[in-house]
């Protein structure tokens, strides 16, 4: 009975990692980049507004 207790503790314990591991390469593979893409975009969006708004100054 003691190695299945600690068998089952393993097992969970390895499910557990997996499962983190899992959802740490899911986020850096695909999260991540969408995230750093939006804030070019929106790094983009301001520097044009600037752009915009000085280029009409008298």
């Amino acid at each position: 009975m003691k190695n299945f207790a600690k068998g089952i503790f393993v097992g969970v314990a390895a499910t557990v990692g997996v499962t983190a591991g899992c959802f740490y390469a899911f986020k850096k593979t695909v999260v991540d980049p969408v995230e750093e893409k939006e804030a070019m975009i929106d790094e983009h969006r301001r520097r044009a507004i600037r752009k915009r708004h000085s280029a009409h100054q008298y």
